[in-house]
């Protein structure tokens, strides 16, 4: 079981500068990296401020390379809809050098609508734009004099540099929400998988990831599948003081999670069915109901020890990257959370440090 950070900034000048949000979430970067956590994830998003300040997860990892010297680096996700697949082969080859072949690369079909809207790209086709662009990101890493010719993109004779520097190239992560086709093509294409359980109950996800599991089985792929599970968590030193402390930056992640999710409110797409209406089921949540639902882990070191280990048994996941970052939340905040989460719950999980 291993334990990384994830990153999705929530924030807008009116309640943290970007200045103050890349300087905090580096020293929690840092800090994971010294206390033996396996990955620092980081989610591109644009816009708003939900994922807003940070439109190039490729950016920040490289920032990250510099100041760390073991943790992976994780994309979490890039993308793919709104790039050119050369762009992507060559930029995420660059921070694989860069950080001496620590990175790993996670693609997730973007979802919201004014995302769509801003880079005009149309909401319907996305599916097949996604998996075209992410394989062919895959076989330019790994061919050369490559020509292709799709819908989205064409070209001809292309070889990029630079070369990835993990052979064949870095592992390859994709992100699934609630479709359990996408579940099964995951598996089938031999990736590795992404969840956020955050609007779907565990008894649910379990299942798609159990879909997950089947497919990558049947598809005979050599090498074992791996599922990492991304959840909001705070670490206090009492119950009764982690949820004084969380529950308001849990609440106020939820309200601008909503605001970004309100243009489903009229968006319809065969792409994205069920979508319609999100921001209403975030509405319904409260912090409380967070918790309870299994989306969020917050608690005393005892506490959070015990629901990972009943989350971990509900999902069977091998591995958790926990967002530490929520909330808009102070960097003192922030860093007292990812300590005591170091010195006293990793410790009391099995295979605790990878």
């Amino acid at each position: 079981m291993f334990h990384g950070l994830s990153l999705l900034p929530d924030c807008a000048p009116a309640t943290k500068g970007p200045d103050d949000y890349f300087r905090d979430v580096l020293l929690l970067s840092r800090l994971a990296d010294q206390g033996g956590m396996s990955h620092v994830k980081m989610t591109e998003h644009y816009l708003g401020a939900y994922g807003g300040y940070c439109p190039s997860p490729l950016a920040f990892l490289a920032a990250v390379a510099t100041v760390t010297s073991r943790i992976r680096l994780m994309t979490g996700c890039l993308l793919p809809v709104f790039h050119h697949p050369v762009q992507l082969a060559s930029e995420t080859a660059m921070v694989d050098a860069v950080s001496g072949g620590r990175l790993d690369v996670g693609f997730a079909r973007a979802y919201l609508p004014q995302e769509f809207a801003a880079f005009q790209v149309p909401l319907d086709g996305s599916r097949e734009r996604f998996t075209t662009t992410v394989q062919t990101v895959l076989r330019l890493w790994t061919e050369e004099g490559l020509s292709v010719d799709t819908p989205f993109f064409g070209f001809r004779d292309v070889t990029t540099l630079p070369r990835p520097v993990q052979r064949p190239h870095p592992p390859v992560w994709i992100a699934a929400v609630r479709s359990r086709s996408s579940f099964a093509w995951i598996g089938e294409q031999g990736y590795n998988l992404l969840v956020t359980p955050a609007l779907t109950p565990l008894a649910e996800m379990s299942d798609h990831i159990a879909v997950y599991r089947e497919a990558h089985a049947d598809a005979g792929h050599p090498h074992p599948p791996r599922v990492a599970a991304s959840l909001p968590l705070y670490v206090g030193d009492t119950d009764e003081e982690a949820c004084r402390i969380a529950d308001p930056l849990l609440r106020a992640y939820l309200e601008v999670w909503a605001a970004a999710a309100d243009s489903w409110g009229s968006a319809v797409s065969g792409d994205y069915r069920g979508y319609t209406g999100m921001s209403r089921a975030i509405r319904a949540l409260d912090p409380v109901s967070f918790r309870t639902m299994g989306s969020a882990v917050v608690g005393a070191p005892a506490t959070v020890a015990e629901r990972i280990e009943e989350i971990s048994e509900a999902l069977g996941a091998d591995g958790f990257l926990w967002q530490m970052d929520f909330g808009a939340v102070p960097g003192e905040v922030a860093v007292a959370g990812l300590e005591r989460f170091l010195d006293k719950v990793l410790p009391a999980l099995p295979a605790g440090r990878s």
